[in-house]
C-alpha cells in the first residue's frame, strides 16, 4: 500500500487528486491532507480518506478543524510550522499543490526523505528551480511535474534523448478574455478575467490566465525542470486546449500530447508513473472537434510573456523577484487596487526596482535566499501599488 500526502487539498488540484485516490481506497495510506480556510472540505476529505492528520494554514482555524474532525481519531494542526511537520511524516508520493511561495518549504522538505513529489505548485521551479532539483538529487527523490504543460512535455520525451530536442513548444488558452478588443482590456473586471472558456480552476490561476502570467511561469518552468535553453521554448495560443504541448526534435518531427481539458490527465499519470493506468477522463473524438487552431500570442496584449522571457534570460535571484511582485500584483487587481493591464506594469517596476538594489542575476545559495528575494519584491511592489493609486 502506497503513503501519499496531498498538500493544498481543498484547492482544484487538491480535489482532482482527491477524487483519484478516493476511486481506490484500498492501495492507498493516506499520511497527510493540507488546506487553507476551507476546513469543512479538509476535514470531510480526510474523514474520507482516513488521513493521519490534517492541517490548515490558518491558526484561528485550527477549534473549527479540531471539531470538524471530533471523534474521528485524526490529528488536526494548523499554521505553517504544522505544514512543515506534516511534510517530514515519510511518505512514498507527495502532491505539492499549495499555491504560492507558501508550498515551498513543504516541497522542499518532502524532497529530503527520497520521495516522489508530484510538482504543481509553480512557484518552486520558477522561485528555486535549481535549490530544487538540488534537494531532489542529493537524497534520491524524483520530481515529476503536474501542470498539464509540463507532464506533456515529459510525456514526449519519454524514450528520447533531451540533446535531440531542437523545440519546446506550450500551449496557451488565451483565457477568458482573449477575444476582447485590445482597448477594452484596461476595464476588465475581476469577475470578467476570473471566468474561463475551457478550464475549472480557482480564481487566481484563472485570472492569471486571462493575463498569461501562468503562461510566464511555465516558460520559467520549462527551461529550469527540463534544462533547455530559452530560445528552444515556444508558446501558442490554442483555444480548443486539447494539444497541451508539443517536442520537436532536429530531424523536424512534432510529438504532440492530447487531451481533453481535465486535470486528471497530468495528476494521474504522476500517480502511477512509470505505469499508465485507466482515468475517468473523457476521450477525445477528433471528428467532433473538427478543427485545431493555433496562433502566436500578442505581446503587447499579454506583456507577461515578455516579462517572463526576461526572467529566463537574467536567471538568479530574478524568478523569486518576478513570482513575488506577481502575487502581489494579482491581490491588488482582486482587491481593486489597479486595473487588469497594470498588474504587468506592477512587475516590471518591481524587477526595475529591486535591480537596482540587489544583483539579480547572483545565484541562490539557499531556501533563505529565495525567501529573502520574495519578501523584498512583494514590498516593493506594494509600494508600486500605492504610487500608482496616487
Amino acid at each position: 500500500m502506497r503513503r501519499v500526502s496531498i498538500f493544498g487539498s481543498t484547492g482544484s488540484i487538491g480535489q482532482n487528486t482527491v477524487d483519484l485516490i478516493a476511486r481506490a481506497p484500498g492501495a492507498y495510506e493516506v499520511v497527510a491532507l493540507t488546506g487553507g480556510g476551507n476546513v469543512a472540505r479538509l476535514a470531510a476529505d480526510a474523514i474520507r480518506l482516513r488521513a493521519q492528520v490534517a492541517v490548515t494554514a490558518y491558526d484561528d482555524r485550527l477549534d473549527d478543524l479540531r471539531a470538524a474532525l471530533a471523534g474521528t481519531g485524526i490529528e488536526a494542526a494548523a499554521g505553517q510550522g504544522a505544514l512543515v511537520e506534516a511534510a517530514d511524516r515519510p511518505a512514498d508520493w507527495v502532491m505539492s499543490a499549495i499555491v504560492g511561495a507558501a508550498g515551498l518549504a513543504p516541497g522542499f522538505r518532502a524532497l529530503r526523505h527520497g520521495t516522489t513529489l508530484a510538482l504543481a505548485n509553480k512557484e518552486s521551479l520558477v522561485t528555486a528551480g535549481p535549490l530544487l532539483l538540488q534537494e531532489a538529487k542529493a537524497h534520491g527523490a524524483t520530481i515529476l511535474p503536474v501542470d498539464s504543460e509540463h507532464s506533456a512535455v515529459f510525456q514526449g520525451l519519454v524514450g528520447e534523448d533531451i540533446a535531440a530536442v531542437e523545440r519546446i513548444i506550450i500551449t496557451a488558452s488565451g483565457g477568458g478574455l482573449r477575444d476582447w478588443p485590445l482597448e477594452a482590456l484596461p476595464k476588465a473586471t475581476v469577475k470578467d478575467a476570473g471566468a474561463h472558456p475551457n478550464w475549472a480552476m480557482g480564481q487566481r490561476i484563472t485570472i492569471d490566465s486571462a493575463s498569461m502570467f501562468n503562461k510566464g511561469m511555465e516558460l520559467i518552468e520549462t527551461k529550469e525542470f527540463f534544462g533547455v535553453p530559452p530560445e528552444k521554448i515556444e508558446a501558442v495560443i490554442h483555444p480548443q486546449s486539447i494539444v497541451h504541448a508539443l517536442v520537436g526534435f532536429v530531424d523536424g518531427a512534432l510529438m504532440a500530447h492530447l487531451g481533453a481539458p481535465d486535470m486528471r490527465h497530468a495528476i494521474g499519470y504522476a500517480l502511477h508513473w512509470p505505469d499508465r493506468r485507466d482515468l475517468p477522463v473523457a476521450r477525445i473524438d477528433l471528428a467532433q472537434i473538427a478543427t485545431l487552431e493555433f496562433y502566436a500570442p500578442d505581446l503587447t496584449r499579454y506583456p507577461a510573456l515578455r516579462i517572463a522571457r526576461e526572467v529566463m534570460e537574467t536567471g538568479g535571484r530574478s524568478g523569486a523577484a518576478f513570482n513575488a511582485a506577481k502575487e502581489i500584483a494579482l491581490d491588488g487587481f482582486i482587491g481593486g487596487r489597479i486595473g487588469f493591464m497594470q498588474m504587468a506594469e506592477v512587475v516590471d517596476r518591481t524587477l526595475d526596482a529591486i535591480s537596482s538594489r540587489i544583483c539579480l542575476t547572483s545565484p541562490m545559495s539557499s531556501l533563505e535566499d529565495v525567501l529573502e528575494t520574495d519578501q523584498m519584491a512583494r514590498q516593493t511592489a506594494w509600494h508600486q501599488i500605492a504610487q500608482m493609486e496616487t
